[in-house]
């Protein structure tokens, strides 16, 4: 059990870093937007500690804020249930839910589709332009099943404004690394931390 004193503590570690995260990020969706950028800078990953995805959430009101104060417009896809939403539309749900090795490559690309249709269907919204934000969450639940990179390439060229990945996770020497994952991957996102702004 925490000692009261440790507790208080590292709750007020945790309470600092997301604050801190919104308060870079605040910072940099306020900068001005280069308009001749490749598919890939124009996603943006906002790093976090996979244990503050909860504080996280709760806060997700203050960054859509922080985005109109900026004079965009803000858009937002929760992919947390996106796997169960898929795999009840299978006809051997069952038992896939029963041996889970036999969901093959095969299957798991067509779950890689399901879940980039999602996020094209948010970045096509009618509401969505070059000055939006539109923010994906809920990544954490896809880690074993779909690869970000892959994901990322499947809808970059859809990105009109910009991408917004809540990303709980790591970030060294430009490679992104989702929760555990032993390899990461190098990608052209932009990181934003609770420690620095980034760049546009």
């Amino acid at each position: 059990m925490w000692p009261s004193s440790g507790f208080r503590g590292w709750r007020a570690v945790t309470v600092a870093r997301v604050e801190g995260l919104l308060a870079a990020y605040e910072r940099f969706v306020s900068l001005p937007w280069p308009g001749r950028v490749s598919p890939a800078e124009r996603v943006w990953f906002a790093l976090y500690e996979p244990q503050e995805e909860r504080r996280l959430r709760l806060r997700l009101g203050a960054f859509e804020e922080a985005t109109v104060r900026a004079g965009h417009e803000w858009a937002v896809r929760d992919l947390t249930d996106e796997f169960a939403r898929w795999m009840s539309g299978l006809e051997y749900r069952e038992s896939y839910f029963e041996s889970p090795e036999d969901l093959t490559e095969d299957l798991l690309d067509d779950f890689a589709g399901h879940v980039a249709g999602t996020i094209m269907e948010a970045l096509d919204g009618p509401e969505v332009g070059e000055g939006s934000v539109v923010a994906v969450h809920g990544v954490g639940s896809l880690f074993g099943l779909v690869r970000i990179s892959r994901l990322l390439e499947m809808v970059s060229s859809r990105i009109r404004g910009r991408l917004l990945v809540f990303f709980p996770g790591e970030h060294a020497g430009g490679s992104y690394r989702l929760l555990d994952a032993r390899d990461g991957w190098n990608y052209l996102a932009i990181p934003i931390t609770a420690q620095e702004g980034g760049r546009t």
